[in-house]
């Protein structure tokens, strides 16, 4: 039998650093620089964050982002990882990503999530108590809205009736919907409710081994209520470097990885040797990112987000990773992974 294919996809933070030289236009004009390489080396999908009111991330809308990458590429997927539902009525959401669906002539896959950020609930004055059931109704508004149908929701915080939205998604029935997990604990609820999940290790878990138990117990969820998993129904998201070897991912990527985390906020602060002891990562050189990709399909994932753009890095040294993961590290996994099915 032969075992499901991977896929590989860009996600970027959009991290930004206003005290130094790179300015936010050369910021946007990189982003989406590295979307029109992604397409052409191949991967899957490009996701942009969300974040609001700090340097940790300034794209405050993906869907703007995403629609100026549509008109770059032609075969991509754009994602959103993650729309903050928290923060906004969610049929403006759906508005403006069904727009970013037709722009891309049905290419979005739109990630969500509650949020976590403190300074982003004072800034939109949200009570972080009623993130839970704010995400709950708006997703439920957002995936009436997307389906094309007329939507009535009557909630606690939204109340929506017969409203049916003037632009709908190419995709039909409707684009594909994750869901955005901090913690291990959310992965069963998530997984039984038949949602897609979406997560960061580095947020979510201590050491990479815990990557497998993560997606084992979504997978519970799944099986305890009845769900038929998909082989593209978990994305996990890595910071990535590839080099020749470890040492010179470490001479291109250690001083922006401590750089990036410094802008963290809330968070514990890993350090490039941090990360390097927990796994929770994927820099290092050709071969170790090869061992390392092939351990997360052990570990039932089959679709890997690369964080490729972090802590100020050159966009050549961004480029020169993104080329060596596409170029190197995927086909040896797909070598690797025939030769087994083959044994």
């Amino acid at each position: 039998m032969t075992a499901p294919a991977m896929r590989y996809s860009i996600f970027s933070v959009n991290d930004h650093y206003p005290a130094e030289s790179r300015t936010l236009p050369a910021l946007y004009g990189q982003i989406i620089e590295q979307c029109v390489l992604a397409e052409r080396l191949g991967y899957d999908t490009f996701f942009s964050a969300e974040h609001h009111f700090h340097e940790y991330g300034v794209v405050p809308n993906p869907a703007v982002m995403l629609a100026a990458m549509a008109q770059h590429t032609r075969t991509i997927r754009l994602g959103s990882a993650i729309s903050i539902l928290t923060f906004h009525h969610p049929l403006t959401v759906a508005e403006n990503y069904a727009m970013v669906d037709v722009l891309s002539d049905g290419r979005l896959v739109l990630g969500v999530g509650s949020g976590y950020l403190k300074h982003e609930f004072e800034g939109y004055a949200v009570d972080p108590a009623e993130k839970r059931d704010r995400f709950d109704e708006g997703l439920a508004v957002l995936t009436q809205a997307l389906g094309g149908g007329p939507v009535t929701f009557h909630g606690r915080y939204w109340q929506v009736d017969d409203v049916r939205l003037n632009v709908v998604p190419v995709q039909r029935p409707a684009p594909p919907v994750y869901v955005a997990v901090l913690r291990r604990e959310a992965a069963y609820h998530v997984g039984r409710k038949g949602q897609k999940i979406i997560f960061v290790p580095y947020a979510s878990v201590d050491r990479f081994e815990e990557i497998g138990l993560l997606v084992a117990d979504y997978r519970r969820g799944q099986a305890d209520a009845g769900v038929v998993g998909e082989d593209d129904d978990v994305l996990v998201a890595l910071h990535t470097h590839v080099a020749e070897d470890d040492g010179a991912a470490r001479a291109s990527a250690a001083a922006p990885f401590d750089l990036y985390v410094d802008t963290r906020l809330y968070a514990r602060k890993q350090t490039y040797d941090d990360i390097m002891a927990s796994g929770l990562s994927l820099l290092g050189g050709v071969e170790t990112i090869r061992e390392k990709t092939v351990t997360l399909h052990d570990m039932g994932v089959r679709h890997v987000l690369a964080l490729h753009n972090f802590g100020l890095m050159s966009q050549d040294l961004v480029a020169d990773s993104m080329r060596r993961f596409a170029e190197d590290v995927m086909p040896a996994v797909t070598d690797e992974l025939a030769r087994r099915d083959a044994a």
